[in-house]
């Protein structure tokens, strides 16, 4: 299943992805006069699983003539795919060649790091560049969503507690982000999370450690490598998280980004992201994120 949010008078609303386009859940509902076990938001769907999904397959069965309640995605204004996250957890320094081209030695074990709930976009959201940094990066990500909670979780079975997948653009202010030893503050500005602008489901997906990744900016492809470059794979990020906190369904995990980056271009020729530069991220049968940087005047 695929799924969205999106914005209608004011409210977030979900969507499923179909050949006419994406379904009002909300308003199917109404139409059909039918409540009974359909979720109509993410964290609904996620937590009530295969139940939740094949309650929405029935919906959309159940409308598929009705065309007002059918939107195209270009008259949409998306939310994140996953808008209530209660962990955000982030993986750094995961692909061998981004290692390379940072000279910096592959970790031993996953180096995780969290961002939180305000640097989470949508897809066309537009992502303010602080005014405290001048090296604003891109990062192309593939993001694990929990879908059920996970403790001490082993490998094998790792990947039957996730719910689905989504493109995540880690976006990263670096002079921000090195300016301790703490990368925190880099990464946890304002908008610097957009994700979607699909929830794939897992079963969509198949294996996660084999996926095209890419990044483009302004139509200049500037990272291209495959998950299956990662270090540490989503089954092993998975039970490594569980070993030491409890997972819950919705929470996000941001698995690492290849090579390609602008930190790792040689000094001379980094240009950092500027006022009106679009980046699209790009991942293997999960879609197209898009956003545009934008400067924000007070």
């Amino acid at each position: 299943m695929i799924t969205v949010t999106f914005y209608k008078e004011k409210e977030l609303r979900l969507g499923v992805k179909t050949d006419k386009g994406i379904l009002d859940i909300e308003a199917a509902i109404v139409k059909l006069s039918k409540l009974d076990d359909i979720p109509i938001s993410v964290g609904e769907l996620i937590s009530k699983g295969e139940t939740g999904k094949q309650a929405l397959e029935k919906l959309v069965d159940g409308v598929y003539q009705e065309d007002s309640l059918f939107y195209s995605e270009d008259s949409l204004v998306f939310g994140p795919c996953v808008p209530e996250p209660q962990k955000i957890i982030c993986v750094g320094l995961n692909y061998k060649k981004h290692a390379d081209e940072c000279n910096m030695d592959y970790p031993s074990t996953p180096l995780l790091f969290s961002k939180f709930n305000n640097t989470l976009a949508g897809h066309r959201t537009e992502i303010p560049l602080p005014e405290t940094s001048s090296q604003v990066d891109y990062e192309a990500e593939l993001a694990i969503v929990i879908g059920k909670q996970a403790r001490d979780v082993r490998k094998e079975e790792a990947l039957s507690y996730v719910y689905g997948y989504c493109n995540a653009n880690d976006v990263s202010a670096r002079d921000l982000q090195f300016k301790t030893s703490q990368w925190l503050l880099g990464k946890s500005c304002d908008g610097f999370s957009p994700t979607g602008p699909y929830l794939v489901s897992a079963e969509e997906v198949g294996n996660p450690n084999n996926l095209r990744i890419r990044s483009i900016v302004n139509g200049e492809v500037r990272q291209d490598s495959n998950t299956s470059d990662m270090i540490f794979f989503c089954d092993e990020i998975v039970s490594y998280i569980s070993e030491h906190m409890t997972l819950y369904p919705g929470d996000l995990i941001l698995t690492g980004t290849p090579e390609g980056v602008i930190v790792g271009y040689p000094e001379e020729k980094r240009v950092w992201l500027k006022d009106g530069d679009e980046v699209t991220i790009e991942i293997e049968k999960l879609g197209c994120l898009t956003n545009t940087l934008r400067k924000i005047n007070k």
